[in-house]
């Protein structure tokens, strides 16, 4: 942190230096858009909770695009370009997210921004690079509004061309999880919980309405304020509903605690969450009181897909002393997609990227389709993915495993 002061003396001066020459970047050593040598420097932005209870994912995040990058430079995938991250620490906060935001956009060698993780953080961000035409893919953002408006069961209205994510959306899996608790856990009573957060309060909401549909029961609701680490009136509230099953909207940081605390009031039963409980950290909070308890999180484990083999290995190989964790294969994916549109961008301009090369590679994106680490990727006409698949994990002998893997069927 000590650092910044000079940090920032040494950029101001090379800022100076480079208003000479065009679409100069402000990072000192890199060559820059369209550099007197021909070569090329793309920035690719990643905003992610780098510190903090979130950061065991943030840092899987930015490994993973991190690895992306260089895996396209090593490949030479696209000619006379050479990619580079810039990580930028959103703690969670949606105004950090705007912060960073605003920096990418200053920044006009960045052409692309992988992230956030946080719905909420999301929200923040998406006008900022949409009026500057800066596109925007996350991993991880499964709130439905991002891209399809806040009135989404009634009416889909596409919010910002700019933004995308290969993460599938909690339309779908909040009733997957509803579908599994009711049909194959067997459980009929459900106290729902959420933090009040867009991805919470979204993912329980989404549960709740498939579950009911089914003829499952609510027994109870609460909200709890994510900033607190007692729950111990919630959990008592638990005990007396006499529910089988609690489903939670939030992260693991308060889940964890949760779960722990519901066992530790006398109600023996399990707690299910979506993709935001589902790290190693959970088990660890709640410890032995989690085992039994699930977690639905996007696509199949990566581990099992023959499709990232490459992506295991070559994550490995690179010495992050970080675990890739739960969103690795898709932020893999979402760093590949910028990088395969800034590819059809030079390609289809002689081999340089144009003077509107942002606009172009948003535009780029909504086509892009390849074969990635996570599956299929591709975008529909909201900017969501079009993979669906998604998992349901239970804690047993200390870690997460694999119950079953599949799509929503709507019925």
């Amino acid at each position: 942190m000590r650092q910044r002061s000079l940090i920032a003396i040494t950029a101001a001066l090379a800022a100076g230096a480079l208003t000479l020459t065009a679409c100069g970047s402000r990072d000192s050593g890199d060559k820059g858009n369209g550099s007197a040598d021909g070569g090329t420097t793309v920035v690719i932005g990643v905003d992610a909770p780098l510190t903090g209870d979130l950061s065991a994912l943030g840092l899987g995040i930015k490994n993973s695009v991190d690895l992306a990058a260089k895996t396209a430079n090593k490949k030479e995938y696209v000619k006379g370009v050479t990619f580079k991250i810039e990580a930028k620490d959103d703690q969670g906060q949606p105004s950090s997210g705007q912060q960073n935001s605003v920096a990418f956009v200053t920044d006009k060698s960045v052409l692309g921004v992988v992230g956030p993780l946080n719905s909420s953080v999301a929200e923040s961000m998406q006008k900022v690079l949409d009026d500057a035409k800066l596109a925007q893919v996350s991993p991880a953002n499964t709130g439905v509004s991002l891209t399809q408006g806040p009135d989404w069961q009634h009416k889909q209205v596409r919010q910002y061309k700019s933004y995308f994510r290969t993460a599938t959306t909690d339309a779908v899996q909040g009733p997957y999880a509803a579908q599994y608790v009711f049909n194959k856990a067997k459980k009929k009573k459900v106290f729902v919980i959420d933090d009040k957060k867009t991805y919470g309060a979204g993912l329980a909401a989404t549960f709740t309405a498939a579950f009911t549909k089914l003829g499952g029961k609510v027994v109870g609701t609460e909200h709890i304020n994510p900033d607190t680490k007692d729950f111990s009136a919630v959990a008592t509230k638990v005990k007396n509903s006499g529910a089988d099953i609690v489903y939670y909207g939030g992260e693991y940081p308060q889940a964890g605690p949760l779960s722990k605390q519901i066992k530790a009031a006398g109600a023996k039963i399990p707690l299910i969450g979506g993709d935001g409980i589902k790290d190693d950290t959970f088990i660890k909070l709640g410890g032995p009181a989690a085992t039994g308890d699930f977690a639905t999180s996007v696509g199949a484990p990566v581990e099992t897909l023959p499709s990232a083999k490459q992506f295991v290995d070559d994550y490995k190989a690179g010495g992050y002393k970080e675990d890739y964790a739960a969103y690795g294969g898709y932020s893999y994916d979402s760093g590949w997609a910028i990088i395969e549109a800034v590819k059809k961008v030079v390609d289809d301009n002689g081999g340089k990227l144009p003077s509107d090369a942002r606009a172009k590679v948003t535009a780029a994106l909504q086509n892009v389709s390849f074969d990635g680490v996570t599956g299929k990727v591709s975008f529909d006409q909201f900017g969501d993915a079009t993979n669906k698949q998604l998992t349901v994990y239970t804690v047993k002998g200390g870690a997460w495993t694999t119950v079953e893997s599949g799509t929503y069927n709507g019925s």
